[in-house]
């Protein structure tokens, strides 16, 4: 089957294009753009071959239409422009047809810079970690503090009630994602985003079907620094080496920030209750007061630390700024609770990664330290899937009572003895003490959870994807249970 041949001439906006069609518009990123050009007057549609919440009933409640599959009817009313996600491939029915229609095209990024950054304070907010709650913690103080930005954003924002947003203020929020903007422009998407301030929270290797090793993940990241204009900023942290390492070489002024003496800004005295977090700030050795986060951990203070130095740098009133984190309303997929039945509370973390694994699990420990910790992981990623992690995996999950592993959807294009074992990492967890058992499917697991459960375990679902609505599923077993 041959591909789409798209003509690069056509890889630009229309002028005063009407009707804008999204191929894959499920991903979060590209349901956020269908959002923020809906709300700027475009006649809006689009398609996808998995079609699941949240994102499908946040499209279904904006009245976009959304056609499921890809083919080459979608594009039978000629829109005036396509956004081919990056997840569409080049012999995708839809792109192939859009190819030979000679319909004008962008990726997501291009489209993001052309209609919504031109003209704006863009402040990206990139890393390996911590992108989605940080651009939210961001882009909600803003708000809270009377600068509402506009933001596209890789998850829903409570305090919005969606993933993006457009606004008559100076600044944008963008989650800047290191993964490649589309089959026809194979860069990261983080460079379309005109960055003019920036906050790097880490620098690992991931994405292994983008990136050869470590050192091109580190290319990528320092051609976004170099983005950044002598004017803007770099909020860095300074502990991570591989930050430290990209920072030295930019060419605007780094703003570091960590928990050594050493760093601009600095977290001292935290102090975890629940699901809350207190902690000292320091700027310059001074300290400046104390800021209350409703986030447990580590790493999501580390993360508010980076917005207070970024808001500082801004000209905002550093109490102005500790009351606006203090009102965080959170992340939907992120440490968020999805509901209590029979006495289990459910946790929903979009954690694949393992530190990310590492750092959530630690932080939820923190929050219940009295409570059972039962981890549901599914490896879904196309590198958690590979066996690129998965020694990596069997030293992170020190914090769960028992652990559940999913078996992984096989990849076709990867030999299966380069693929991530379930088997393999519960084998490895219990050799290192942990409880823990590969499950062969979702039943499954569901089956073991109603069997073992008792009231006040906690179940924390680790998944990027929609996990065959494992959430609800095990919240109403363990409500007619009780």
């Amino acid at each position: 089957m041959s591909g789409a041949l798209l003509d690069p001439a056509l890889n630009v906006a229309p002028i005063d294009p009407r009707h804008i069609h999204l191929i894959g518009i499920c991903g979060t990123g590209m349901a956020a753009m269908a959002a923020i050009l809906q709300q700027q007057g475009f006649l809006v549609t689009g398609s996808d071959q998995n079609v699941y919440p949240p994102m499908s009933d946040f499209l279904a409640g904006l009245g976009i239409e959304v056609m499921a599959g890809y083919q080459a009817a979608n594009l039978a009313a000629r829109p005036d422009l396509v956004i081919v996600g990056n997840v569409v491939r080049v012999t995708n029915p839809e792109a192939m047809e859009l190819a030979r229609l000679r319909i004008p095209y962008l990726s997501m990024p291009q489209a993001l810079g052309h209609f919504f950054l031109e003209g704006k304070t863009s402040l990206v907010v990139a890393g390996t970690h911590g992108k989605t709650t940080t651009s939210s913690l961001l882009a909600t103080t803003l708000h809270r503090i009377g600068a509402t930005p506009g933001f596209m954003i890789g998850g829903l924002v409570e305090a919005f009630g969606r993933n993006s947003n457009v606004s008559d203020g100076p600044y944008f929020v963008v989650e800047g994602d290191e993964y490649d903007t589309a089959f026809f422009n194979k860069v990261s998407k983080f460079q379309h985003y005109r960055p003019h301030c920036a906050i790097l929270t880490s620098v690992e290797f991931d994405h292994a079907d983008i990136f050869a090793d470590l050192d091109a993940i580190k290319a990528s990241f320092a051609e976004f620094i170099g983005r950044i204009p002598p004017q803007g900023a770099l909020v860095a942290h300074m502990e991570d080496p591989v930050v430290a390492e990209l920072a030295a070489a930019a060419r605007c002024p780094v703003i570091g920030y960590g928990t050594g003496v050493d760093c601009e800004w600095r977290l001292d005295d935290l102090k975890v209750q629940g699901l809350a977090s207190d902690f000292a700030v320091y700027h310059h050795g001074r300290l400046l007061g104390r800021c209350r986060l409703p986030m447990p951990g580590l790493h999501n203070s580390l993360n508010a630390l980076a917005v207070i130095a970024l808001l500082n740098r801004l000209g905002f009133v550093f109490d102005a700024i500790v009351a606006g984190l203090a009102a965080f309303e959170g992340v939907k997929r992120r440490q968020q609770i999805r509901g209590v039945a029979g006495g289990v509370t459910v946790v929903d973390d979009f954690a694949h990664h393992p530190t990310a694994v590492r750092e959530t699990l630690n932080a939820l420990r923190l929050a219940w330290p009295d409570n059972r910790l039962l981890v549901v992981f599914e490896p879904r990623t196309n590198s958690s899937r590979r066996a690129v992690f998965q020694q990596d995996y069997a030293s992170v999950f020190s914090a769960a009572d028992q652990v559940l592993i999913r078996e992984h959807m096989p990849l076709d294009s990867i030999p299966l003895n380069e693929q991530f074992s379930s088997v393999q990492l519960a084998a490895d967890l219990r050799a290192r003490g942990v409880n823990a058992q590969a499950c062969p499917d979702t039943e499954a697991i569901l089956d073991q959870l109603s069997r073992i459960c008792v009231s006040g375990d906690v179940v924390v679902i680790l998944s990027n994807g929609g996990f065959d609505a494992i959430h609800e599923r095990l919240l109403t077993l363990l409500g007619k249970a009780a």
